[in-house]
């Protein structure tokens, strides 16, 4: 049967939920998006030891982009080698190789997809197997099984350095073809951090009012647009909130909002958590915060679209919304309802990469995600368990897993659904490892970048 004849003898409804997904996006920019279908950001691993794009990111992405998204967003591109959020992430801080970077961004063309690199620091939120010197607002340390070093306070300097760094980002992004950049201001990285009255300590302009936590983040956003110019797309990925008590609230995250709405931004992110609370992944830990949902919010699929449409009512930008997305209906619906203009997917298209195409053709209504069921036992010794090692092993094994299956993509081989949990978790901590391996002699052989040898 022909895909025409395929949509002609859906029901109305099912062709309605189509055209919907199907319709253009017309950004700020200029831009428009295909559909309102977006390959999320992942962060990848397929960097070589020079922190260079390969040809398996060319690979993975050029099958994303005839998997039929609309747009493609990279995963976590670093701005500071020396900081990274995992081994295999791309650097761009000023010894990039920009054939390479070119190869990336032509892949996703090739395939019919508009791409935009996600621009990242991780500071305190880098492993101390890749990462020699971490940084972060305060001198607040990450406790999580002992893998993370205490940062180092940027001092104002730094800070200076740091929006120098996502602008010289943002700008080589734009000269190598791609389409757009997404600044991430999410998941407990530095921008994200210097939100948080929890991790931000600081008694000078970057620190104590909102107004001061935010001040790095709404400068990196205007000096990339004054780079960059009026018609590339310039992206934030926001937290709603940190999901811990005493951090950055979801008042505080409607407030960022209004003022991002004085900025020339052409798309606004709604994401959540950090690697401590860890709501990103769809997993809280809390059971308590569980209980006080409303019921439309447990039983809808989408994570954060609730704080999506408390947005909505302040943003004069295009909103995306990704997290828990599985169905054609549950899409669509969200789009109807106008709390979101986009809708990210991430883990489906880890196993399922052509499933976007296959909605649009009307052969699938439901993107299957086999790992989310993956966990070493059901209450306490799942993903869920009040022990907070338990959970953390659990979610990084998931995590593991999915990294493997974008791996296996990289090498041009197929996703496997029937991995193991446990083999999805050996098979990342050994390309991890190897990885790191690789990096660290680079960095020992590299002269440090960064103010009298430290990292920015």
């Amino acid at each position: 049967m022909s895909r025409h004849a395929t949509l002609e003898a859906l029901p109305e409804p099912a062709r309605t939920e189509i055209a919907r997904l199907r319709e253009p996006l017309h950004l700020p920019c200029g831009q428009v998006l295909a559909n309102r279908l977006v390959k999320a950001a992942m962060t990848e691993g397929l960097a070589d030891a020079h922190m260079n794009a390969t040809p398996a990111l060319e690979r993975l992405y050029g099958r994303w982009a005839r998997g039929g998204a609309g747009l493609l967003i990279t995963g976590n591109v670093q701005i500071d080698r020396w900081v990274l959020e995992r081994p295999g992430n791309v650097v761009i801080d000023g010894d990039e190789d920009e054939s390479a970077l070119e190869r990336w961004a032509a892949a996703a063309h090739a395939g019919g997809s508009r791409i935009w690199m996600q621009l990242s620091h991780a500071g305190r939120q880098a492993p101390l197997y890749c990462s020699p010197r971490p940084v972060a607002p305060s001198a607040v340390g990450l406790k999580l099984l002992g893998a993370y070093r205490r940062p180092r306070a940027l001092s104002l300097a730094d800070i200076r350095s740091v929006v120098e760094r996502f602008v010289h980002a943002a700008a080589v992004a734009q000269r190598c073809g791609f389409d757009g950049v997404q600044i991430h201001a999410a998941h407990g990285y530095l921008l994200s951090e210097f939100l948080s009255p929890l991790i931000n300590h600081r008694g000078d302009d970057y620190g104590g009012t909102l107004g001061n936590r935010a001040r790095l983040l709404l400068e990196v956003v205007d000096a990339v647009r004054a780079a960059v110019g009026e018609d590339f797309a310039v992206a934030v990925k926001l937290n709603s909130a940190d999901f811990q008590k005493g951090g950055f609230s979801d008042d505080d995250c409607l407030q960022v909002v209004r003022w991002l709405n004085d900025r020339r931004i052409d798309l606004l992110e709604i994401s959540g958590g950090s690697y401590e609370q860890p709501r990103l992944l769809g997993h809280s830990g809390d059971e308590a915060t569980a209980e006080t949902l409303r019921p439309s919010t447990r039983d809808r699929e989408a994570y954060f679209l609730e704080y999506a449409a408390r947005i909505r009512d302040c943003t004069r930008v295009p909103l995306m919304v990704t997290g828990g997305f599985r169905t054609r209906s549950a899409m669509a619906a969200a789009l109807a309802s106008g709390d979101t203009d986009l809708v990210g997917l991430a883990r489906p298209l880890c196993v399922d990469p052509g499933w976007v195409a296959r909605l649009f053709e009307a052969t699938s209504d439901r993107a299957e995600d086999p790992g989310a069921a993956l966990a070493y036992g059901p209450g306490w010794r799942g993903p869920r368990s009040p022990i907070a090692s338990l959970r953390f092993i659990n979610i990084f094994s998931q995590m593991g897993w999915y990294y493997v299956q974008i791996l296996r993509m990289g090498r041009g081989e197929e996703a496997d659904w029937r991995m193991p949990l446990w083999r999805g978790l050996y098979g990342h901590l050994r390309a991890e490892l190897a990885a790191a391996r690789a990096i660290r002699a680079f960095q020992k052989r590299a002269r440090p970048l960064g103010r009298d040898g430290d990292a920015l």
